[in-house]
């Protein structure tokens, strides 16, 4: 959507083969159940886990010149039972 919704208006937009990437990787969703969803705290990114395994991560950034740009996957979680789930934190 952009805000003007005149021919040519700039605003906030996507192409096309982004959106189709999101739309086939939402489409492995259709039926599912969500077991849990988790907001990070500055809204920039979602995280929905699904009782299959699957996970539906969203996330917000900017790109190199400052444009919003948006991140849809869908990943399996791991099946190991034994792997202990880490998180990754840089210092710089």
């Amino acid at each position: 959507m952009n805000g003007g919704g005149g021919k040519g208006t700039r605003g906030s937009t996507a192409n096309l083969q982004d959106l189709r990437r999101v739309v086939r990787a939402v489409t492995r969703l259709r039926g599912e159940t969500v077991k849990n969803v988790t907001v990070r705290s500055d809204v920039r990114h979602v995280k929905v886990e699904f009782d299959s395994g699957l996970i539906l991560v969203v996330s917000a950034e900017r790109d190199e010149q400052g444009r919003p740009h948006l991140e849809v996957d869908v990943v399996e979680a791991a099946q190991d039972g034994s792997v202990k789930q880490q998180i990754e934190v840089r210092f710089d």
